[in-house]
């Protein structure tokens, strides 16, 4: 009952906004909260969609980092703030797909309790293996594995994490025996693979690129089924293993029941900046993948299907969130 007056009271509040407030908007600070560190991937790329929304919209446009529970803390704290255009987030396939399916009680709700406002950009993943392991393609990867049973091991930024899900999706797949060991992100694991403490692992091209570039560290393939446009040569796993085609994703969203004229004016700004030549810079920077911009209407269905699609790998990978 609480929760029903409290999604009324919203409600209202997010008419009163559209009424009084559209016209001005935005006539004080936004905040943008991140739900990682600053300095990660996704802070530089909310920092860079702040810029450019402070240049076209005459207002600032402040960054704050909260990070924690798998970036349900963050969520959650957005899903109750007024709906009214000044409280923004930058969730990620961790909060609107992962996290809320691998908690038994997460208190949040990806597909009601955010307003899906524009799709930034696509993370492919690089499984990749310390230079001392007896394989360079995947198919050598596989023989290898197999022929011993669990002597290898992988690390991951976390249980729960996509690079957690998509290892021991390869596993269930194909048979493999594999140790996890889960760090606290995946800096902290870093150290470990390139010492060569742990056998390999699937990290982003942020990590990945400038260690395959020296040699510290050899790519084997990619997770998602298109040939990446960061490194052309490297080919996906899904050349090897049909139907491995995964990747990660950062949204752009407020809380629920926003004004419709704010989130379009939102979404207006940001996929015209997704078609300038800074945008491809800055994605190119960030290790990203382009993707084609979406809707508001089209970001809130991709929440949908990617929740739906995800569900059976969680499963399947018998994953668990910490």
């Amino acid at each position: 009952m609480i929760k029903l007056l409290l999604t009324a009271v919203l409600a209202l509040m997010g008419m009163q906004a559209s009424a009084q407030d559209l016209k001005s908007y935005p006539n004080k600070p936004v905040k943008i909260v991140v739900p990682f560190t600053a300095g990660s991937l996704v802070d530089v790329l909310g920092r860079a969609i702040g810029d450019e929304l402070q240049i076209h919209l005459k207002q600032s446009f402040v960054i704050d980092n909260k990070a924690g529970a798998s970036t349900l803390l963050a969520a959650k704290m957005v899903a109750t703030a007024p709906p009214d255009g000044y409280t923004l987030i930058l969730p990620t396939v961790t909060t609107l797909s992962l996290g809320p399916q691998l908690m038994t009680n997460p208190g949040f709700d990806p597909l009601k309790d955010l307003t899906p406002i524009a799709r930034l950009g696509l993370t492919n993943f690089f499984l990749v293996v310390n230079p001392n392991f007896p394989a360079r393609n995947v198919k050598d990867w596989i023989e290898a594995v197999r022929k011993n049973p669990g002597k290898y091991s992988y690390a991951s930024s976390g249980n729960g994490s996509p690079q957690h899900i998509f290892m021991e999706l390869l596993k269930k797949q194909l048979g493999l025996n594999l140790i996890h060991v889960p760090y606290k992100g995946s800096n902290t694991s870093m150290v470990d693979l390139l010492s060569g403490q742990v056998d390999m692992a699937f990290i982003d091209g942020t990590l990945a690129i400038p260690h395959l570039k020296t040699n510290k560290l050899f790519a084997l393939g990619t997770s998602m089924a298109k040939r990446t446009v960061l490194v052309p040569s490297i080919p996906p796993i899904a050349e090897t293993v049909p139907g491995f085609d995964w990747s990660g994703w950062i949204a752009f969203a407020g809380p629920p029941n926003m004004p419709a004229p704010i989130v379009d004016l939102l979404s207006d700004k940001i996929r015209k900046f997704q078609a300038t030549p800074a945008y491809a810079a800055l994605l190119d920077k960030a290790a990203m993948e382009p993707s084609d911009p979406l809707s508001p209407a089209e970001m809130a269905e991709f929440v949908k299907k990617e929740y739906k699609r995800w569900s059976p790998a969680i499963q399947n990978s018998g994953a668990v969130m910490d």
